[in-house]
């Protein structure tokens, strides 16, 4: 059977949309808006109370960065780098995680951190002409982001 998958797919992607906790509280802007428009007209005020929470909703997670390793280049957000420029990643989980995000966080590094995302990835930048000196991501699965690098630096 021949393989169908183009091969200019990611090697990895991942939308770091927001956690449940925050959809759910966006999710309340539908009773809000509802409440406040019901002296004019409640059926008015649910059916735009509806719209204004699925329009936030959808914002949100629209609005959220990808992270991907695709065609020899790192995207973490708007920034990318070429692998080639890339130490060793180290993935991070639990304590060495919240360590790394908080009082081991490279003042001259470039960070992509999501508020309810535990796992985190820090890849060193070997490049001498840039001043950042490593790249902190936020992730779900870091043993699958690191492996993504280091296949593609390989």
């Amino acid at each position: 059977m021949q393989n169908t998958i183009p091969a200019t797919r990611p090697r990895y992607r991942e939308r770091l949309a927001p956690s449940l906790w925050l959809l759910v509280s966006a999710a309340v802007l539908a009773p809000m808006v509802a409440l406040t428009l019901v002296p004019l007209n409640s059926t008015l005020g649910l059916i735009i109370g509806i719209i204004v929470a699925v329009a936030v909703i959808g914002l949100l997670v629209a609005a959220s960065p990808v992270v991907s390793v695709e065609a020899g280049t790192l995207s973490a957000g708007r920034a990318h780098i070429d692998v080639r420029w890339l130490g060793d990643p180290v993935a991070l989980t639990g304590e060495e995680a919240k360590q790394a995000r908080g009082p081991g966080l490279a003042a001259s590094g470039w960070h992509l951190i999501r508020g309810g995302i535990d796992g985190m990835v820090v890849v060193p930048n070997t490049d001498p002409d840039d001043p950042v000196t490593q790249w902190s991501i936020s992730t779900r699965t870091p043993d699958r982001l690191a492996a993504a690098i280091r296949r593609a630096r390989g």
